[in-house]
């Protein structure tokens, strides 16, 4: 089986980056280590599939107060993680990815998964997506809870191994291997470069 098959990569396919944000990075207030290491990654995955590619950003309420139910707890926890007092331009993307919108796509959320609510669904549907790539952070958090409502949502998923990052070691570790155990028949786990590769054979032809 070729890589193309496996992946069940299309021209249809959408390349969704998780949270790429200054937010998580080194200057925001929850930062991302691995972010770094695996930016270079998404970039790749966004330069080859532009107008194809979804970002999503992160964006916390104004005030604790504003946030429903439990966030609100998270939020008086997290007090300079609101609008009100974080600076603005730590929910924009991290260079150089801000680069790739237009003609990619930012897509805000104010909770884990980008599938809370039907907007982002969708859009998805509209365009006739089948397979999603998923790159970004973090790999045991937003990009987990953004997985699991695609794969109920139908779609099937190709998780960038290179190009998601956590916080946690632990976390990132263990999600991984329950990717890979756990979901064989809606999701595959594949290197960038195999992702790149399979691609472009879709888009040569």
């Amino acid at each position: 089986m070729s890589s193309a098959e496996r992946l069940r990569l299309s021209s249809r396919s959408v390349h969704i980056c998780i949270d790429m944000q200054r937010l998580f990075s080194a200057d925001g207030p929850w930062p991302t280590p691995w972010m770094d290491r695996v930016l270079p990654k998404c970039a790749e995955l966004a330069a080859l599939s532009h107008d194809r590619t979804i970002f999503t950003r992160f964006v916390p309420p104004q005030t604790p107060e504003i946030a429903p139910g439990a966030w609100r707890g998270y939020y008086r926890h997290w007090r300079n993680t609101t609008l009100d007092r974080l600076d603005p331009r730590l929910v924009d993307l991290v260079p150089p990815l801000e680069g790739f919108a237009p003609p990619a796509l930012i897509y805000d959320k104010p909770v884990y998964s980008a599938f809370a609510g039907h907007k982002l669904a969708t859009m998805l549907r509209e365009w006739r997506a089948d397979t999603l790539v998923f790159s970004g952070a973090e790999t045991d958090v937003c990009v987990l809870s953004t997985i699991l409502a695609a794969i109920d949502l139908g779609f099937y998923v190709v998780v960038a191994r290179d190009a998601v990052c956590s916080s946690s070691d632990e976390g990132h570790d263990a999600l991984i291997r329950m990717f890979e155990c756990r979901f064989a028949h809606q999701l595959a786990i594949a290197d960038t470069e195999e992702i790149l590769g399979a691609w472009r054979q879709v888009f040569d032809h």
